[in-house]
């Protein structure tokens, strides 16, 4: 009760002391002639407490009821008092001002007729009067004063939804504002970097190669300027990079859904509570905006289409995966619509393989969702890289471009097979970065010696030649990972960083050509078949991957459980059939099974 009363707006408490003034008035005119009423006086005080308070409980916990419950309490009373006293029927008067101020919908339609002209008309019969039409016009005028105060307080009501609706609407868009110019600084950012910043690397490197190639010493000196305003130039271009980071990416995904939390409580006065559960661990960018959007999106729909009072937001930091609910106490719905704003929601937490989910019944609200796999960036993780490559400058040239990124690091670089062996002897590299081609010894070779001395490293071959003999022999010799030079820098950045996890990539173009030249073998000459895995070189995911496939798992529910992307799954599942010498995962299936390790 207390907490309904808190939310009384300005026209309650004035109908509340209507009621009270008339009931209180009307008690002491009953003390005052208590010798003509032939009823003791607390069965009278009892008669009014109940026309009093039943009647307005009523309207508080069961509108349905009140006008029944006001015509017969309080119009009983009025009657007798009429029936004692010609003139009581003025105290009718309050009631019918309550009765039409509270007459909802079309419930004037009877409430009106019975309170203007029956119930004049009983007190007329019961007091043998006849005023009957002075009864009328003075009930029918408290009415319609009744039915003027109801028409101001909707209209009252209507204006307080439009302000609310519009500071929801104008709060939305402010953080609609900040979001897409935060996701296109972000989009530029990384666009400057991968061409601007590789522009100028490659016209460095480029410039750096000339040297040997200039005959005089005054030709070179003025090679010097020239690559020191392309170094300054760079250098400028990451400070520029820098500035446009956002000062809301560097807030933490509870700051950030605190902050947008409060503003929303702030603008719109809607109550917000926000807890947490669990210890908060660090997320990609693109995992907080998408809680971001989803709590921002259930904020908007709690109060425009709920009219909800008060939102529940929790944020549970779990061991495999991170969960964000919104629970609203609005009215709910029979069947859920979606629309733009959720279908967008469910889009981005798919992208991430998590899932939005909406659940609503009416007058029990809404509850929303939002579950996203564990995929924490750990700064303090770095990859340790060696480069392999005969030319110098393409060397320095991998080097300058992958010490950009935080999480890798460049512990060592060799000229040829032998020396990559001893350096891999000393440094103990985490992923080797390796060209074929070289004197003394050859990428192919230095791969075999390295899985056999360290068969935890990662092997990632960078070449230029597309030769599907030689890429075949080099995968079947444990190299992790067969790409072309040509490559855009953000793809080899994303494929180090996948093959050091564990995956297997092959470039798109040279895919293609293995394939075909797959076909070909087999349909010239069918493979043996093998009884073990290791003949084909499968590594324990692929094995993992074609176990799920052969169960006729899509590779979205794969990518789901296993906690991976879906183009992730994608190219394992193509490098496992590349080696299998199959096309297609029924080929697949059906070899792995009758080679018998399935």
């Amino acid at each position: 009760m207390y907490d309904m009363v808190k939310q009384w707006f300005w026209y309650d408490w004035i109908m509340f002391l209507i009621r009270i003034i008339s009931s209180v008035s009307l008690f002491l005119t009953t003390i005052q002639f208590q010798d003509q009423i032939p009823m003791p006086l607390w069965g009278m005080g009892i008669w009014q407490l109940i026309a009093f308070s039943v009647p307005w409980l009523c309207l508080l916990l069961n509108y349905k009821y009140y006008l029944l419950t006001e015509i017969v309490f309080s119009g009983g009373l009025c009657l007798f008092l009429g029936y004692l006293f010609p003139e009581a029927y003025l105290s009718f008067l309050t009631y019918a001002f309550l009765i039409a101020a509270n007459s909802a919908h079309l419930s004037y339609r009877w409430s009106g007729p019975i309170s203007i002209v029956l119930i004049p008309l009983l007190i007329n019969l019961l007091s043998h009067q006849n005023s009957y039409l002075i009864m009328i016009i003075h009930i029918g005028l408290a009415y319609t004063l009744g039915f003027t105060f109801h028409l101001l307080v909707v209209n009252h009501k209507q204006n307080e939804i439009i302000r609310g609706q519009n500071a929801v609407l104008e709060q939305y868009l402010s953080q609609i504002e900040r979001i897409t110019l935060a996701e296109e600084r972000n989009r530029l950012s990384k666009e400057l970097h991968d061409t601007i910043g590789h522009s100028y690397t490659s016209i460095i490197m480029g410039l750096e190669t000339m040297r040997p190639q200039l005959s005089e010493k005054a030709q070179e000196k003025g090679l010097d300027p020239l690559l020191l305003l392309a170094r300054k130039s760079i250098e400028e271009v990451r400070g520029y990079l820098h500035k446009m980071e956002s000062p809301q990416e560097k807030l933490s995904l509870l700051q950030s859904l605190q902050n947008l939390a409060d503003e929303f409580q702030a603008n719109t006065k809607v109550q917000v509570h926000f807890r947490t559960y669990g210890e908060e661990y660090q997320l990609p960018k693109q995992a907080k905006l998408t809680f971001y959007r989803c709590l921002q999106e259930s904020l908007t729909n709690a109060v425009r289409h709920g009219h909800s009072t008060e939102i529940n937001v929790s944020v549970q930091f779990e061991q495999w995966q991170t969960r964000l609910e919104i629970k609203d106490n609005g009215t709910g719905m029979q069947k859920w619509q979606e629309g733009f704003g959720l279908n967008a929601m469910k889009e981005r937490a798919m992208n991430l393989q998590g899932h939005v989910s909406v659940y609503s019944e009416p007058s029990e609200g809404t509850v929303v969702v939002c579950t996203l796999p564990k995929q924490a960036e750990l700064p303090e993780e770095i990859i340790r890289l060696l480069l392999v490559d005969d030319q110098s400058f393409i060397r320095e040239s991998l080097r300058t471009l992958l010490e950009r990124h935080k999480d890798l690091q460049v512990v060592g670089m060799a000229e040829d097979g032998e020396q990559a062996i001893e350096i891999c002897e000393q440094v103990q590299p985490q992923l080797v970065i390796m060209d074929l081609d070289m004197p003394n010894m050859d990428g192919m070779t230095a791969s075999k010696i390295m899985k056999q001395r360290w068969p935890n490293i990662r092997i990632l071959i960078l070449t230029t030649f597309q030769d599907t003999e030689q890429a075949l022999e080099v995968l079947r010799s444990g190299a992790d990972g067969y790409l072309l030079k040509s490559m855009e820098p953000r793809e080899l950045v994303e494929t180090i960083r996948l093959v050091y996890r564990g995956g297997t990539l092959i470039d798109q173009d040279m895919s293609q050509k293995l394939f075909e030249k797959i076909q070909l073998d087999k349909e010239e000459n069918s493979l043996p078949n093998t009884n073990t895995t290791d003949e084909y070189g499968l590594t324990p995911r692929e094995l993992e991957i074609l176990q799920l496939v052969s169960k006729g798992l899509r590779y979205k529910t794969i990518a789901s459980k296993l906690y991976l992307s879906d183009g992730t799954v994608r190219n394992y599942a193509s490098t496992a059939y590349m080696k299998l010498g199959v096309r297609n995962r029924e080929e697949a299936a059906k070899k792995a099974m009758d080679a018998g390790f399935l």
